[in-house]
């Protein structure tokens, strides 16, 4: 990614709640970090999780509680859910990287789905109906998150919008630095030939925790900003429907690339919002889009475009 590109996303980015319904947009900017966070962990380092829905949700949760019953400012609150979800990351991965392959995804499943037990049970959480009513508040105690002004004669939540947009910024130049830093590198080196890098001297199963702990802190923050943009926090985020959507995004715009996620997040959030209305039917053409473009784009929406221009997306 050249600075041409990144300044033409920054601009789209800035310019987008003006065109596309503001909500949208920033729906579809958690799940694309949410998708970045997990392609760190799945394209760079070779691990499948089936249990991301843990740290996305249940940092959900924790900034729900920490803005709605404590008080505290909205980047206050995503500060305590992501670093919530760094410290479950660490205690899951220390557990699942014992393991490889499908005992890894399984062992992830597995702790999540204890996750999801204590969400639906625990009397802090809301239960089936979860935690509602989260305020957006207000950033550094002066922004005021919940206002909205009048553009075009539509409601826009702006000052909410870039508040997102940025830490979503900062969440993708994250991911973007540490892919293309020496760490990164061993990652690669780990996924592509474990005993080799193993050979070299590398402690593998600590570089494996790390990224682990890193993805799972991104995805916490990913999942605190939506329970922010929706005032809401559900089951429905620490399920594991989430942790199988996320892996669709990651596979349909293309495992072990920069702007893969983001494209298969754009595809997925745009075919839920725009399919709404079919009902139950729309797992159904999810499904069959997803096996389309798998047969034909066998790298992904992304991959394939960079074989064509042969170059690195």
């Amino acid at each position: 990614m050249n600075k041409i590109l990144w300044i033409i996303l920054i601009v789209l980015g800035l310019v987008a709640p003006f065109i596309v319904y503001p909500v949208f947009m920033m729906k579809l900017l958690c799940f694309a970090l949410f998708a970045s966070a997990f392609n760190l962990l799945l394209g760079y380092t070779g691990l499948l999780s089936f249990g991301h829905a843990a740290f996305f949700g249940g940092a959900s949760y924790i900034t729900g509680q920490l803005v709605k019953i404590s008080g505290l400012t909205p980047e206050l609150g995503i500060l305590g859910g992501t670093l919530f979800a760094a410290l479950l990351g660490y205690i899951v991965g220390s557990l699942a990287i014992r393991r490889q392959g499908i005992y890894f995804a399984m062992v992830t499943l597995a702790l999540a789905q204890i996750v999801y037990f204590i969400a639906l049970k625990a009397p802090f959480t809301g239960g089936e109906d979860g935690l509602q009513g989260i305020p957006r508040g207000k950033l550094l105690g002066m922004i005021d998150l919940g206002h909205v002004y009048t553009v075009g004669g539509s409601p826009v939540a702006l000052n909410l919008y870039y508040f997102v947009f940025a830490l979503f910024c900062f969440g993708f130049w994250i991911i973007y630095r540490t892919i293309n830093s020496p760490f990164g590198q061993v990652l690669k080196a780990i996924r592509e030939n474990e005993p080799r890098a193993v050979s070299l001297g590398y402690k593998v199963e600590r570089f494996k925790l790390m990224a682990f702990v890193i993805s799972a802190a991104l995805s916490g923050m990913a999942g605190s900003m939506k329970s922010l943009v929706f005032q809401l926090a559900s089951l429905t985020d620490v399920s594991w429907h989430t942790s199988g959507e996320v892996v669709l995004m990651t596979l349909l715009g293309g495992v072990g690339t920069v702007l893969g996620p983001l494209a298969g997040a754009f595809t997925v959030v745009t075919l839920q919002s725009e399919l709404s209305s079919v009902g139950s039917w729309i797992t159904v053409i999810i499904g069959v889009t997803f096996v389309i473009c798998v047969l034909l784009f066998r790298r992904g929406l992304v991959g394939e475009l960079g074989r064509v221009l042969k170059r690195s997306l």
